[in-house]
Parts: C-alpha cells; sequence; structure tokens
C-alpha cells in the first residue's frame, strides 16, 4: 500500500552527477499500448548504436518557433488526464461533461440511451461518449486511454480518460505521461470513498502517480455527492482528508481545488448550480468568502488551469503511442504514429529518424488534435503521417527526433529513486517492470550506489545492501532491451521511469547519467 507521507516533489531533490553520455543514436480516439505487467529477470547490459546520417533541409522552410509565438494564444491545448479508483464515474462524468459542451450531439446520445437500455446498463449511456469497445461497454469498465478534445472559455483541451481498474495501471501511465494536468474524481457515496482511498484502492496510487509524473495542477471532482443528499458534512469530510494526503505528496494547497459534482445527473458540471435547480447544494456551495453567487463549476476550475512552458526550440522529440498504416494522403511506404511531442516542433517536409533503429523518413502530413496543420510544437497531441519507414521497425516506446540530434538509446543508465512500498526491500539484482511513457520493458536494480536524504542531499550510506519503504536512492538500472531517454535535467518528460512488480507500483524516479555501455 502506498503511504501519504511519501513526499514525491523529486525535482527539488536532484542532485548533480556527472552524465557520461555520449549521443546515440479523423484519425484515431484511441491509443493502445503494448506489453503487460509481468516480471521478467532476464537481461542484457549493452547499448544500442544508432547509425545516423545528416538530415536534408527543406527548401521551404517555416520559422515555427516564430509562428507559435505570433500565434500562441489560439495554439495553446493543455492535455488533460482524468483519473480515479474503478467505479467513481470518471467515464460517465466526462462523458456528460462533453455532451454539456456540444461535442455529443443529442442524436447521438439518444441512441447511446437506446443501446444501453438494451443491454440493461442505462445508466452507462454517457460512458459510451469515451468507452467505445464492444468489450468496455459490456464489462462497464474503461480498459484504454480514450481521447477526445473540447474547449471552454479560456483553454483547449486534449482529454485522456484512463482506466481506473488496478489491472489496466500501465495504460494509466501511459495516459498519464502525457498530461499536462489532471482531474481526479473520488466517489461519495457512503463506502465509495473509502474503497478507493483506504486498503489497495486507485485513488491514493493514481494521485501519486500522476505527481510522479510531473503533474502539479490537480482539480478533484467529488463525484456522486447526490446519491447522499448533497451532504456537506460529507463534502468536507473527503476533500480534508484528500488535501491533507495531496499536500504529502507534493502537491502545492493552492494547486488543488475541489468541486462537488454528479456525473450521472450532469449538475455542476458545465453550468453553476442554482436555489431553483439544486437547492440543497446552493445552500452551502458557495464562492470564495460564503457571499454571493454559488461556488464554480467543474468547466469554471478547468479554465482555470495555466499553461506550462513548452520547449518548442529544443531538439524535435516524440514518444510513439501508437502507429498503423494508412491516414491522409497515405502510400505503400508511409506510416501513421500517434503521440504528443515531448519537446521541439515538427513540420511538413521535414526529415525526421526513428530511434531506435536509424531509419529515415519525411513528415507528409500532420494532425493536432485530428485537424490537419503544416506545423506543430512541443504538447501537441498529434498524427503524423511519414514516408520511408518500415512498419516492421516501429514499436510502442520508439521516439521520432531530429536526425541532427536524435535521443540516446540505451540499456544502462543512473536513476535518482524514490521507493514507495515494495513487498520485500530492493536489492542488488531486484527485477521488476521499467515504465517510460508508453514503453514497458523488464529491467533490474543492477546496483544500490547510495541511499541519501531527499531534503538536504546528505549521502546516509555508500553501497547499501538493500532499500526499504519510503528511503531515496541513487541506482543503477540495466533493462532486457535498449529504451530511449534523456537526462532529466534536459527533459522532465523522457527523464522520468516507473517502477512496477506483480502489479503494484514500487517506485519512481529520474534519469541522472546515461551509459554507453
Amino acid at each position: 500500500m502506498l503511504r501519504d507521507s511519501f513526499v514525491l516533489n523529486i525535482e527539488s531533490a536532484t542532485r548533480s552527477v556527472e552524465t557520461p553520455a555520449p549521443a546515440l543514436a479523423k484519425g484515431v480516439a484511441r491509443l493502445k499500448v503494448g506489453g503487460d505487467d509481468d516480471d521478467d529477470q532476464g537481461v542484457s547490459s549493452g547499448a544500442e548504436s544508432v547509425d545516423i546520417t545528416p538530415a536534408v533541409t527543406p527548401k521551404r522552410r517555416i520559422d515555427v518557433a516564430a509562428e507559435y509565438a505570433s500565434h500562441q494564444k489560439s495554439r495553446e491545448t493543455l492535455n488533460l488526464v482524468v483519473v480515479g479508483h474503478v467505479d467513481a464515474g470518471k467515464s460517465t462524468l466526462m462523458g456528460h461533461l462533453l455532451y454539456a459542451l456540444g461535442q455529443v450531439n443529442e442524436r447521438t446520445m439518444k441512441k447511446f440511451e437506446r443501446d444501453a437500455e438494451k443491454i440493461g446498463k442505462g445508466s452507462f449511456a454517457f460512458a459510451w461518449v469515451l468507452d467505445e469497445t464492444d468489450e468496455e461497454r459490456s464489462r462497464g469498465v474503461t480498459m484504454d486511454i480514450a481521447t477526445s478534445a473540447f474547449a471552454t472559455q479560456h483553454r483547449k483541451f486534449t482529454l485522456l480518460d484512463a482506466p481506473g481498474h488496478r489491472d489496466f495501471v500501465p495504460n494509466m501511465i501511459s495516459g498519464a505521461s502525457r498530461a499536462d494536468v489532471a482531474i481526479l474524481v473520488v466517489d461519495a457515496s457512503t463506502g465509495g470513498f473509502e474503497s478507493g482511498f483506504d486498503g489497495n484502492g486507485q485513488t491514493r496510487e493514481h494521485a501519486i502517480l500522476i505527481r510522479s509524473l510531473g503533474v502539479r495542477q490537480l482539480v478533484v471532482a467529488v463525484n456522486k455527492l447526490d446519491v447522499i443528499e448533497w451532504s456537506e458534512t460529507r463534502y468536507l469530510e473527503i476533500t480534508g482528508r484528500l488535501l491533507d494526503f495531496l499536500t504529502g505528496c507534493g502537491y502545492l494547497k493552492e494547486d488543488v481545488r475541489f468541486a462537488p459534482v454528479s456525473g450521472l445527473k450532469g449538475v455542476n458540471l458545465a453550468h453553476r448550480v442554482t436555489a431553483d435547480n439544486t437547492p440543497e447544494l446552493a445552500a452551502w456551495y458557495r464562492d470564495a468568502g460564503g457571499i454571493g453567487k454559488t461556488g464554480p463549476c467543474l468547466v469554471d476550475l478547468i479554465d482555470t488551469f495555466t499553461m506550462p512552458e513548452r520547449p518548442v526550440s529544443k531538439p524535435f522529440r516524440l514518444a510513439v503511442t501508437d502507429f498503423f498504416k494508412g491516414g491522409t494522403f497515405s502510400s505503400a511506404n508511409s506510416v501513421s504514429v500517434t503521440g504528443r511531442i515531448s519537446q521541439g516542433n515538427v513540420q511538413l517536409g521535414e526529415q525526421i529518424v526513428m530511434v531506435p533503429g536509424g531509419e529515415h523518413g519525411v513528415v507528409k502530413a500532420i494532425d493536432v488534435d485530428f485537424v490537419s496543420e503544416e506545423w506543430a510544437v512541443a504538447g501537441d497531441s498529434v498524427v503524423l503521417l511519414i514516408q520511408g519507414l518500415d512498419i516492421q521497425h516501429i514499436s510502442v516506446g520508439s521516439v521520432v527526433c531530429t536526425p541532427e540530434r536524435p535521443i540516446q538509446c540505451t540499456a544502462r543508465f543512473e536513476v535518482q529513486l524514490v521507493v514507495f512500498d515494495p513487498p520485500v526491500p530492493i536489492t542488488n539484482g531486484f527485477p521488476g517492470l521499467l515504465h517510460i511513457q508508453s514503453l514497458n520493458v523488464p529491467a533490474v536494480v543492477h546496483r544500490i550506489i547510495e541511499t541519501f536524504d531527499q531534503r538536504s542531499g546528505e549521502v546516509l550510506k555508500r553501497r547499501p545492501r538493500h532499500i526499504r519503504k519510503g528511503a531515496t536512492a541513487r541506482v543503477e538500472i540495466v533493462t532486457e532491451t535498449p529504451v530511449c531517454l534523456e537526462l532529466f535535467k534536459d527533459s522532465k518528460e523522457l527523464g522520468r521511469i516507473m517502477l512496477r512488480k506483480n502489479g503494484e507500483t514500487i517506485a519512481a524516479g529520474i534519469v541522472t547519467a546515461i551509459f554507453s555501455r
């Protein structure tokens, strides 16, 4: 079980390390994640060399950084992940929100209602907006990341609806790794909050995971409060316990906000409640100061999320989350890849290289949130049609790069690790499943270098025999196959890792050194 005393603001504890790092080398609405959550102890320590040749500069090039600066307000998009314990009502809540914002028309919604009634799941109709597969709809459980797009008064969002069931945590990590901000949905019904927050519930694990993956801004949707007649006492109990826990995980108090909602009835989602439509909630849910109008609805809160700085001028990186043949202007030797641009920019006609493998291609089409564009920048969720690539040489976890400065690919690297609650202490040779973006690969903790105090940086013990719960350590990790990653100081997205074992997340860390062999 993950404990709320573990502070995961590991960026602030980054320690300077010598880093020998020779350079090595609509569309789709659902992004599939390969791999499973099984451990494997067989590893090799070699790094893969990538043969990179100089790129050919297109005749006409756009100064994408300048274009983005001039159109920044119209192009700014936040990637929003929705997380929470299974059965908290995430998909129903977000499906109803999309409907309320006009993203789903009346005819489609009526069809969902009729089809859901036919299989005895009438209350799941709004969830079907995001749960698209037959298996998800029949089971009533989100299994994979579903994506959509919507806009509020001041913000554009790419929505990532993550699964809540513990069996699909790897898929949840894949979605959360692409997020800027998050909504945490909790079930306010009697026993519902406790099942997610206490014991082995996913409320705690999801909150810690998204914080470890760099999400700082969070809105907590206290859902199903209508079931207990909009009880203010229950709302205050839940928000009080969660705020204590979240601030202990590294969230700042001012970055966490709460909203009482009903996803099924659509209350307090896109519009504030009034004394006429929801008198029980309007009686006590007031705006700041408790005087005047009722408190903000969910859309009001997410509309105030601040935009992170986008590293649009850094070398281009896009971690592949899915790939397929075909797409706009497709040809026999073209492949479409999907993912979120971690850094840099890309434009039509630009030459790229796929790592690992070193295959070159040319970008023939760019879709940003299902709209064709001439260019895209860091933070955009895109589908790139690339000509000249062999689909057999692409996999989830591959990284599309600029040929002049490709990402490093290695099977041996050093990590500053925060340990959660492993079933047994971590020792040299400890096996697990390593998660980087959408990729998961068997790995071992090859060597424990030292443990140290996270606050002061003081070394507590060199070459310890094991690492226990709550410790912070510097370790060397060896993966079964080479992986693409960056130093955390160079890329906060591609420099983060997760370590899981037997279906449990046991540690998170940042990459501090990369070795060639």
